[in-house]
Order: structure tokens, then C-alpha cells, then sequence
């Protein structure tokens, strides 16, 4: 049951991200509510409406029909319209920016409840239009259900005005970085809390997984999510532990070792293990927040490239990263877990060395010929050391790479005013 319950969380939060999630649920729901409108029609709420409002409601067949007419087309009008509006903003985000801040904005629930509105509008004046039936003198009108079709598309109307706002608003990098920059302090703040909690003798004395079982995964992709407790919980009946050797957001190859366990397992067991674990074929930062490391350095990058050359993005993007690895700081290496008082897991980590090195890396190739953004860095390094790490090897991985990154910068100026002023830089700190 636990397995089923993991498959269909894991699922949902699959599909929740794709553009048609929410437009094909709230479209399901006027469809729905449309036939709810024709039995109440059929139990005469629209006599009992003309009897109170009888201003609100409509008495001339061929008025309504053109009525509704006009509402679908517009509607269908300005439905086209917006998806045009979102794949403008795809493209641009992924030719600007970072082909990997697609799923993130096309999981943005606001475009697709809007999108959904239009679609669940259409269906339902679709078919209070097909309720209207001529009889010999005269069309016998659902007039409540008409009034609903008109309120609705006002409704969308509104929603038009607002999308249109909102749209503007997400092209915007600054809003981008601060929506990256949110999810993923959220995410990285969530796994440090339940640090605070663990026993840390415990996890300085998980045992060496050199010698344990391997297993590989019956699928290849991005390690996505894991349920932790049902892991733990097989852990414990069969009185062993488990490493998993990928940390989580990394791609996965389907032969390659993946799980190790110190005790010999049996398929069944090993195939029940793999079930509560999520391979995707991409990735979200709800998931993941090593993906912002990834998406704020590349924007930085690509506002750094000639094509681009927009170092005032690529300062927002340092001052965002800065702060993100200020919290990471805050965060252990050791990736084992301890649950009730005993440590069943341990699932390999992107450890702070490696994540700083990945991130200044690829800005020092394709930043250090500007002064501007390497005393940025500069800053940004001097910063972090100021901070007080869970780990005090953090501070020496951080003069590492103020030292490399300043022995870059010197030899790719050409000014000798340039390196005079990134050495005073570098002595303020």
C-alpha cells in the first residue's frame, strides 16, 4: 500500500510541472459543470431567476445565440493569444538565459489556471449554446445558465488584463533569479532544519561502503525524489543499511552501480527499494536545490557572453549566489540519515568544495577578463569566509579559490589599473 501511495505522490508531482496539467483539470470541470447547468435548467431555476432579476436575464433567442457566439470566439481569440505569449516567453528565457529555466516557467500555476479558465469557459458556452432549442414559436432559453456564460467571460476577461501583467513580469531576469533564489533556499533551508535534528556521533560513525552490495537501477534518469521512510523501514526489518552512491539531481545510468547495501539482498527486495525511488528525465528546484547553483551560474555566464554582454545581470546573479552558499554553508556533507535514533541510510551528496568549484569555475573562464565582476567575486568569496560554516574546512576551500581566481584574473588583464585594483580588492578582505 505504501508503494502505491509513493507511485501515484511521485506521479503528481511528475505532471503537476507540465504545461497541461492545470488547463486539462479545470477544462474537465466546466465540461462538468455545464451538464450540472442543464439539469438545473431542466428543474426550472431560470423561471424562478425571471420571477426576481427579470432584467438579468435574456428573452430573445437569436440575442443569445449571437451572444454566446461572440463570447467563444473571443474567448478562443485571446486563449491563442496567450499561448502565443508563453511561447514567446519560452524562447526568450532559453536564447537570453538558460535552456534550463524552461520547467521551471512552464510549471507556473498562474499561466496555467489562466489558460485553464479560457479553456473551461469555451466548453461551457459550447454547450449552453447547444441547450438552446428552437420550438415552434419561439427558442426555449436556459437564462441563468447564459448569464453564468456571460459573467464568465468577463471573468476571463479580467484574467486577460492580469495575465498580461504577470507575462511582463516573468520575462523579467531580476524576478527570474528571485523566484530561482526562493524555491531553493526553501528546499535547502527544509533539509538543514532536519539536520539540526540528527545525532551527529551517529553519522560520524556510519561504516565504510567499500565492501558492501552493489545494485543497479532497473531505469536510467535524473534521481529525482526518494521516500526516505519506507527506505528506512525496509532498513530496519531486514537489519541492514543502505548507500546510495548518486547524489540526488544527478542522471543515473541504468547499469552503473546505485545502491549498496551492507547485506546481500534478494531481487524482490531490491526491485521494492528501487519502487520508492523517483527517476525523472528532468529537473525541478522544488526537487533539487543544487539545479540553482546550475541556472543562476549560467545565467551569469550567458550575460557574460559577447552576444549578450550584460554584466549588470551577471552581478544580481553573484549577489544570489552568494547568499545561497551562505545557507549551504550551514549544511553537513555527510548525507547520512538518522531516523529514531538509528542511521539506516546514507545517500551520497554534492559536497561544498565540489559545488564551489563547479560554480567559480565556469565563472572564472568566461568572467575573469572583466574587472568589474571579479572584484564581484572577489566580494562574494571575502563575504563567505566572514561566515561562521557548520564545517571550518569550508573557509580553507573558499581561500582556495580567492587564490586561484585572483591568479586567473592577472594574467587575462592587459591594464595594469585592473590588476591594481583587483589586488586592493583582494587585500580589503
Amino acid at each position: 500500500m505504501k508503494d502505491v501511495y509513493v507511485r501515484l505522490v511521485t506521479f503528481f508531482n511528475t505532471i503537476k510541472s507540465k504545461i497541461a496539467f492545470y488547463p486539462t483539470l479545470i477544462s474537465i470541470a466546466g465540461f462538468a459543470f455545464a451538464f450540472f447547468m442543464m439539469s438545473l435548467e431542466d428543474k426550472g431555476i431560470s423561471k424562478k431567476l425571471i420571477e426576481k432579476f427579470p432584467q438579468l436575464v435574456l428573452e430573445d433567442g437569436d440575442t443569445a445565440l449571437t451572444i454566446l457566439s461572440v463570447c467563444i470566439g473571443g474567448l478562443i481569440s485571446m486563449m491563442v493569444f496567450s499561448f502565443s505569449m508563453v511561447m514567446l516567453l519560452l524562447s526568450q528565457a532559453s536564447s537570453n538565459f538558460s535552456p534550463r529555466l524552461l520547467p521551471g516557467l512552464i510549471s507556473d500555476k498562474n499561466h496555467q489556471i489562466i489558460l485553464g479558465s479560457y479553456l473551461a469557459t469555451i466548453l461551457y458556452n459550447i454547450f449552453t449554446l447547444f441547450s438552446i432549442e428552437p420550438t415552434d414559436e419561439k427558442y426555449t432559453l436556459p437564462g441563468f445558465s447564459i448569464l453564468l456564460g456571460i459573467v464568465f467571460t468577463i471573468l476571463c476577461l479580467v484574467l486577460f488584463l492580469y495575465f498580461i501583467h504577470n507575462i511582463s513580469q516573468s520575462i523579467q531576469i531580476n524576478n527570474i533569479l528571485d523566484s530561482i533564489y526562493h524555491k531553493s533556499r526553501k528546499r535547502l533551508s527544509t533539509i538543514i532544519e532536519k539536520e539540526n535534528e540528527k545525532d551527529a556521533a551517529l553519522i560520524e560513525n556510519f561504516p565504510d561502503t567499500k565492501d558492501w552490495h552493489p545494485y543497479t537501477p532497473i531505469t536510467s534518469g535524473y534521481f529525482q525524489n526518494i521516500s526516505l521512510r519506507n527506505i528506512i523501514t525496509i532498513a530496519k526489518e531486514l537489519d541492514t543499511r543502505f548507500y546510495i552512491s548518486v547524489p540526488k539531481g544527478l542522471f543515473v545510468l541504468k547499469n552503473a552501480p546505485f545502491l549498496y547495501s551492507e547485506k546481500k539482498l534478494e531481487d524482490e527486495t531490491v526491485k521494492q527499494i528501487l519502487s520508492n525511488i523517483n527517476f525523472a528525465r528532468g529537473e525541478l528546484v522544488e526537487d533539487n536545490y543544487i539545479l540553482a547553483f546550475k541556472q543562476i551560474t549560467e545565467i551569469a555566464v550567458k550575460a557574460m557572453s559577447p552576444g549578450v554582454n550584460d554584466p549588470g545581470t551577471a552581478i544580481n546573479a553573484i549577489d544570489y549566489l552568494t547568499e545561497l552558499f551562505s545557507l549551504r554553508m550551514q549544511k553537513r556533507d555527510s548525507g547520512v540519515l538518522v531516523y529514531k535514533g538509528n542511521a539506516y541510510l546514507k545517500v551520497a551528496v554534492v559536497n561544498f568544495e565540489e559545488l564551489l568549484y563547479n560554480v567559480m569555475a565556469s565563472l572564472r573562464t568566461y568572467c575573469k577578463h572583466d574587472p568589474i565582476i571579479v572584484q564581484k567575486l572577489i566580494w562574494m568569496l571575502g563575504y563567505l569566509k566572514e561566515q561562521s560554516p557548520f564545517d571550518e574546512g569550508y573557509t580553507e576551500m573558499i581561500e582556495k579559490e580567492l587564490s586561484l581566481l585572483l591568479k586567473e584574473a592577472k594574467e587575462a588583464f592587459d591594464s595594469a589599473t585592473d590588476v591594481k585594483k583587483v589586488a586592493q580588492a583582494s587585500k580589503n578582505i
